[in-house]
């Protein structure tokens, strides 16, 4: 593969600019957006709000793609939606719009042929229209029992051709009616966590300890008894860095780590005759199965250790864990 040459200190300066130009035409075109916030746009949320079915969003070509991206914002955050292609819609997929639902169609001419086509079905059906159009005066605009206004001065495309301010626009648009949705209904972190369950957040508001937590004979534990030797026997059988010391009912007298282990080789201690309730950390740091895998993960965190044990409500050891297995389930 050959190298791609080094663009002159001219040529760089130029692309820069025409980068530059293109932010700053896009920024303008949705900052232009804050006066169509208006009662139009309430009345289309409230329809939206409304909605006892779902919202159908639809855009041919540029449109459609952008329209694709707000129906799955939409679904995402507490208004079920879903994108319908208006040239398919012709030959069957109207069919998925019911009389409960509202249709979002978006076009930047408001003339799409596509969409004009199905427009005398979405009428006959009874379902409230929606447009998001750059001409309030155009076929669909005049159609919709609400329009929203994404018209822009120019596109960024030098050509005036390409869609690209347009896009832009009707993307935010799109976004403001998400969040001023999802704000209206009360959708919470929780909520995005449950439609989300394999991304971050909701692994982190979803996860609980018991989920992921060492049970029964993967537990290190030793009984008070035990000296030093036999408590380092078990954390290295049992690889979390660290042991419970329990009583003769299994509750938790204390903790012994890594560090402790340090600590008592520091003080030359005898670790095949010390019993390892001298050494170890009295208590220990706990948590429970159905406290959240994050709030471990800050406990660890807070007190800077790296395992922790799971105790029921009497204090019994019921599991134990560490930072890898928080790691492992992409809490970290």
């Amino acid at each position: 593969m050959k190298p791609i040459p080094v663009s002159s200190k001219s040529d760089a300066e130029k692309l820069q600019e025409l980068g530059l130009a293109v932010i700053r035409t896009e920024a303008q075109a949705v900052a232009d957006l804050a006066q169509r916030i208006d009662a139009g746009f309430v009345h289309a949320c409230e329809y939206m709000l409304h909605c006892t079915g779902r919202i159908v969003v639809t855009g041919m070509g540029k449109s459609g793609h952008v329209g694709n991206k707000i129906a799955a914002t939409l679904a995402s955050t507490g208004s079920p939606s879903f994108f319908v292609h208006p040239g398919e819609a012709s030959h069957g997929d109207l069919g998925m719009i019911t009389s409960g639902d509202v249709v979002l169609a978006l076009s930047n001419s408001g003339e799409t042929a596509e969409i004009i086509t199905i427009l005398p079905i979405i009428k006959r059906l009874g379902v409230p229209l929606i447009s998001m159009t750059g001409n309030p005066a155009s076929t669909l605009s005049r159609e919709a029992e609400v329009n929203i206004d994404v018209s822009v001065s120019r596109e960024a495309c030098p050509l005036g051709l390409a869609p690209t301010a347009s896009t832009t626009a009707a993307l935010a648009m799109g976004d403001a009616l998400a969040v001023a949705l999802l704000e209206t209904r009360g959708f919470t972190e929780l909520d995005f966590a449950r439609s989300h369950p394999g991304g971050s957040l909701g692994r982190k508001l979803l996860l609980h300890v018991g989920d992921i937590m060492h049970r029964d004979d993967k537990i290190p534990q030793v009984s008070k008894q035990a000296t030093i030797s036999q408590a380092l026997m078990e954390m290295t059988a049992k690889g979390l860095g660290m042991t419970a010391v329990v009583d003769d009912e299994g509750h938790i007298c204390g903790v012994f780590t890594d560090g402790d282990l340090r600590r008592t080789l520091d003080r030359g201690a005898d670790l095949h005759t010390a019993p390892v309730t001298e050494v170890m950390t009295r208590g220990g740091v706990t948590t429970q199965a159905q406290s959240l895998a994050a709030e471990a993960l800050k406990i660890m965190e807070d007190n800077k250790i790296s395992g922790l044990l799971v105790v029921d409500e009497d204090k019994h050891v019921i599991g134990a864990l560490n930072m890898h297995d928080l790691l492992r389930a992409g809490v970290v």
